[in-house]
């Protein structure tokens, strides 16, 4: 049997036939990844001045700069990829940050000997996290997705 439901993946351009299953993971992908960005990046917005404090202790060049703009990508790229509203761009934004973001905070080959195997493991989650936004690039949002319905329109 042909099963000819198209994806809705990204700006109206489907990747294929997908099952409503696969769009189903999708949603489910998009909103366990995006969840972590959205509270994190609120977080940081709610309490920036601590957030640019940290990073100007750790040495990052114009942290006030640095710090807005990464906590502001995370939040609404975050939102951008749980709703899946121009998930292919939100997806690599956010996995840009994430890339900056893993290599400024978890350099566990230059921590402390009783704090490596905890940044080694962070280090490792969030090359994880990239991953899976990574697939999002690929796939884009899905049917359910702002994408999705943008394309049916």
């Amino acid at each position: 049997m042909t099963n000819h439901a198209t994806s809705s993946s990204g700006y109206g351009a489907g990747a294929g036939a997908a099952t409503a299953g696969q769009d189903a993971l999708l949603l489910a992908a998009r909103v366990l990844l995006g969840a972590i960005f959205v509270q994190s990046g609120f977080g940081k917005l709610m309490a920036l001045g601590g957030f640019i404090a940290g990073l100007e202790s750790q040495g990052v060049p114009m942290a006030a700069v640095m710090g807005t703009i990464g906590a502001l990508v995370e939040a609404f790229g975050g939102l951008a990829v749980v709703l899946g509203a121009w998930t292919r761009l939100a997806a690599l934004l956010v996995a840009a940050f994430t890339v900056a973001a893993t290599l400024i905070a978890h350099r566990y080959w230059d921590a402390a000997p009783e704090a490596m195997k905890m940044q080694q493991i962070q280090f490792m989650k969030n090359v994880a996290i990239i991953g899976g936004l990574l697939a999002l690039v690929a796939a884009g949002g899905g049917r359910f997705s702002i994408d999705g319905w943008r394309s049916r329109r």
